[in-house]
Formats: C-alpha cells, sequence, structure tokens
C-alpha cells in the first residue's frame, strides 16, 4: 500500500506544469489558446509538500470553517474560493497585461473571478521575486485605481490594489480590464508556484471588489464570435501537446458525440445540480436525491463529501486514517440505527433520536456544547460532538444503502466498520497500491440524466516510473453544508475526460467525451 501523502502533496502529483505552445485566431472565428507540458519532478513535489507542515490544508473538512476578506462581494460562495489551493493546477497559459504587452503565465480558473498578477511594487515578499513582474510605468495604456484587493485562498493569500490596463489574451485585446496587482504573497505556496497570476473565468457575483470579469469584457467588447469557451485537456503524459482553451465556441476535433447541458443553478461558479454517484455501477446512496456541482478548472482532483470518499477509498484500497470516533458510533449506536431504520424513521433525524446531534427542521446538527478547560476561563468548541454527529450522520447514509441491499445485520456491521477504517484523514491523504488498478471500479457521476464514467486509469494519479512509482487517489474529501451542499467540484481528472463548455450566452454547462 501507498504512503499518505498530504494535500498539497496529492493535488501536486502525476500534475504536469503546462507552458504556452501558440496562440491563434483562426478562420472559423475561435480564439485558440494553446498549452503545453511537461512532467513535474520529484523535487518540486517534495517542495509543496513543506506547506502542510505550515498547518495549511487544501480542503478541511467543513466550509465554514473559510471565509474571504469583507471585500468579496457578499453572495454566500466565499467558502469554495477560500478552499482554492492553485498549489494543484495542471494547466498554464500565457497572457499580456499593458502596452506593449508584458507577459505572464497565469491559471485560466473557472472557479474564481478576478485577474491578478505580481506587481512591480511587491518588495516584501521573496515570492515576487520568482516571478515576473507587472510595470505599469511601461505601459502607454495604463490607467491608476488604487483600490485596495485581498483574496484568502486554502493554503496562501494575496493583497495588492486594483489598477487597469489592457489584457492580450491570444490575439485578443480586452481594453481597459480592472485587476489586481499583487504586492504580498505570504507563504511557501506562491513562492514554489509554476505560475505568475490568475485569470478568473467564474461570475462576476464571485469578483472581488466587484470588478468586471475578463471575460466578460470579451464579450462585451465583441472580441468573441459567441458567449462560450471551453476546455480540452490532454490526459496523455505522453504527448507534448497539453490541452487548449477556446474562447468563442467550441473545436469539435475536441469531442465525440453530443455534449449533455444543464444550466447554471447558481451564478458565482459554474455550478449545477448533478445526480447519483456510482461505485462499480452501484448507488452509494448519498448523491440519490440529487448535489450540487461546480465544474473547476483551477483544481486538479475531484472533491466531494466525505460520505462518499470514504466509500470509494473502501472499494479502491485507499489507506485511510482509522476514526475512533467512527467505530465508537458503531460499536454504541450501530443496532440502534439499524433498528430504526427497518422502522421506516425519517433518516435524516435519526441522529438527532439518539442524541448525537440536534435537529433543525430539515437535517441533524452538531450541538456545538463549549466547555471549560483546565479550570480556565478559556471555552473550546465542542469538536468531538462535531465529530460524533458528523459521523453519526455518514453511518446512517451507509447503513441505509446496505439495507437496499439486504444484507444482514451483522454484514452491515462489519462493513461500516470497514468504512471508518478508509475515512479520509483531515490532511487528505489517500494514496493506493499501483498493482491494484485492473481490480479497482469504475467511479460514476450521473449529470443531466447521463452516466459519466472514470476509470482507475483516469482518476488514479501516478507519479514515478518503476518501483519508485507512487498512485495516489484523484478523489478528496470536502464537505460543505446545506443549503449550499451537499457539493462536489469537478477539477481536472474529470474535465480531463470530458470536454467541457461554458456557455454564458445560455447559463449552462456542457460535457462530451474529450477526443
Amino acid at each position: 500500500m501507498g504512503t499518505k501523502l498530504n494535500p498539497v502533496a496529492v493535488t501536486f502529483l502525476g500534475c504536469f506544469l503546462l507552458f504556452p505552445l501558440v496562440l491563434s485566431a483562426s478562420d472559423d472565428g475561435l480564439m485558440r489558446i494553446g498549452l503545453k507540458r511537461r512532467r513535474l519532478d520529484k523535487n518540486s513535489w517534495n517542495a509543496a509538500r513543506l506547506d502542510l507542515n505550515e498547518g495549511k490544508l487544501l480542503m478541511r473538512p467543513s466550509a465554514g470553517m473559510h471565509n474571504l476578506n469583507g471585500n468579496l462581494r457578499d453572495s454566500g460562495d466565499s467558502d469554495v474560493v477560500a478552499l482554492k489551493n492553485y498549489m494543484d493546477a495542471q494547466y498554464f497559459g500565457e497572457i499580456g497585461v499593458g502596452s506593449p504587452p508584458q507577459n505572464f503565465t497565469v491559471i485560466f480558473d473557472t472557479g474564481s473571478s478576478n485577474l491578478w498578477v505580481l506587481s512591480a511594487k511587491c518588495h516584501f515578499s521573496l515570492a515576487c521575486y520568482m516571478h515576473p513582474r507587472y510595470k505599469s510605468s511601461h505601459s502607454s495604456t495604463y490607467k491608476k485605481n488604487g483600490k485596495p484587493a485581498d483574496i484568502h485562498y486554502g493554503t496562501g493569500s494575496i493583497s495588492g490594489f486594483f489598477s487597469q490596463d489592457h489584457v492580450e489574451v491570444g490575439d485578443l485585446i480586452v481594453e481597459d480590464q480592472e485587476f489586481i496587482e499583487a504586492t504580498k504573497e505570504p507563504g511557501i505556496t506562491f513562492l514554489l508556484a509554476k505560475f505568475d497570476g490568475i485569470l478568473g473565468l467564474g461570475f462576476q457575483e464571485i469578483s472581488v471588489g466587484n470588478a468586471v470579469p475578463v471575460w466578460y469584457n470579451m464579450v462585451n467588447q465583441g472580441l468573441v464570435k459567441d458567449p462560450v469557451f471551453s476546455f480540452w485537456f490532454n490526459r496523455n503524459a505522453e504527448e507534448e501537446e497539453g490541452g487548449e482553451i477556446v474562447f468563442g465556441g467550441v473545436d469539435p476535433s475536441h469531442y465525440e458525440g453530443e455534449h449533455t447541458y444543464v444550466p447554471v443553478t447558481r451564478k458565482g461558479y459554474w455550478q449545477f445540480d448533478m445526480g447519483d454517484v456510482l461505485i462499480g455501477g452501484k448507488t452509494t446512496g448519498f448523491c440519490a436525491g440529487g448535489c450540487s456541482a461546480i465544474a473547476d478548472s483551477g483544481t486538479s482532483l475531484m472533491a466531494g463529501p466525505t460520505t462518499i470518499i470514504t466509500e470509494v477509498n473502501h472499494a479502491i484500497g485507499a489507506a485511510g486514517v482509522v476514526s475512533e470516533e467512527c467505530k465508537a458510533v458503531v460499536a454504541q449506536y450501530g443496532e440502534t440505527i439499524i433498528q430504526k431504520l427497518l422502522a421506516k424513521e425519517e433518516p435524516h433525524k435519526i441522529c438527532s433520536e439518539i442524541g448525537l446531534c440536534t435537529f433543525d427542521g430539515t437535517r441533524g446538527v452538531s450541538m456545538g456544547i463549549e466547555t471549560v478547560v483546565d479550570g480556565k476561563n478559556e471555552k473550546v468548541s465542542g469538536r468531538l460532538n462535531d465529530a460524533m454527529c458528523s459521523t453519526c450522520e455518514m453511518t446512517v447514509v451507509w447503513m441505509q444503502n446496505q439495507l437496499r441491499l439486504n444484507e444482514t445485520q451483522d454484514r452491515i456491521l462489519s462493513y461500516v466498520n470497514e468504512l471508518c477504517s478508509r475515512l479520509p484523514s483531515p490532511m487528505g491523504e489517500s494514496a493506493v497500491d499501483c498493482a491494484g488498478l485492473s481490480s479497482m471500479p469504475n467511479v460514476s457521476f450521473t449529470i443531466g440524466g447521463r452516466v459519466f464514467d472514470l476509470s482507475p486509469e483516469q482518476y488514479i494519479l501516478k507519479v514515478g516510473d518503476g518501483d519508485s512509482a507512487q498512485c495516489i487517489s484523484g478523489f478528496t474529501a470536502l464537505d460543505v453544508p446545506p443549503p449550499r451542499g451537499p457539493l462536489w467540484i469537478l477539477g481536472d481528472v474529470f474535465m480531463g475526460q470530458y470536454h467541457t463548455v461554458f456557455d454564458y450566452g445560455n447559463l449552462r454547462v456542457g460535457f462530451a467525451k474529450a477526443a
């Protein structure tokens, strides 16, 4: 079984750093931005693991633990932006800022909405000296703004101020684009990064400072044929071509068959409704009634509810962390939960009925008990109660699913205890045995009534060759509570297999098998 790894390393593993290949406009009116790839070396991967030692997590268990600075519009969408860790990014392209253009390598990120690059006024962050910096004095089209800006991510943050200048994307020149000059990049994340900035392709609703996104201005200034852009990621590690972003439409050579489209349900991210998640063709139960999902080109892995990620880990033999709280719930309350389910009691009330959660009218929530420690007046959040409540709710889902399969009580209790041993740790470790890929099941997602399969070869990231190779699950845990969740983030592991269309004009997202 492979070695456990931290989330930054997990998201870095198997990742490839991509550099610009060709920027071209063709007779069909589409703007193509080509990407080139080179394999991440072990030194960079090991260096990335240092980020965890600073106590920074890619995706912590509760989205409520994260927020952005108050200058983000109050959209209620701050949770996912704050979780983002761009150390996991795989795909990069080149843009120019200013006149004449100053070139920067950026991540084209559908999971955020601002453009930022490093500023020449950045003097006190080491990261700024490792990357090119924007010099406003060298641009004839620069316009001063000066409004402060601050964005916090899962493993780092940037701060600076807004400026305005022309931005060149391929042959397109976006005039008077508002962007952030980053003057501070604390932490190791951006020091090690192979990119100089982020170009957000999300909606203005999550734009810091309410800045108009680059994509909006492309459309408003009549620079694209249609208000559509699309991603094709080449997941073949043997080929130099990394993929292509197409602004203004889609390239038919990038996909097979027809796209399945689903409407955007909440502007901010490219968010849509998703159905059941299947493991080996069998339901996991948790999203059978529906979950939300986000198509996010700035995230490498697939992030989803711990309840399902644990089932995936069990099915693929991922090395998880034994949860004593989980096994304690099964030992003390397992039979009671089964009996209540057999008695047709409402599943979402069971954990509150046995005293591990309180019921808020729609679901169980942690009792949030506070305690006094060591006789001091220092109150500590009831984390144990949080864990027991969450574990109980996962246990109910697992047992309910097994009862549908007519399993015996003993088999159900044994199976749930096995799942307890596969719970992903808060650090997200999920290493697997490289020799076991042939025995792993497909993991499938139901979107728009269609089932999208991922094979083990597609969702397992392999780093290195021969005996030293390490294999990492492409799934990591992220729990976003209702009403926003349960939520999946479909990153590059998914988008690499399915050509993705972001239809701004019709507010929909489309998926088709990538060519």
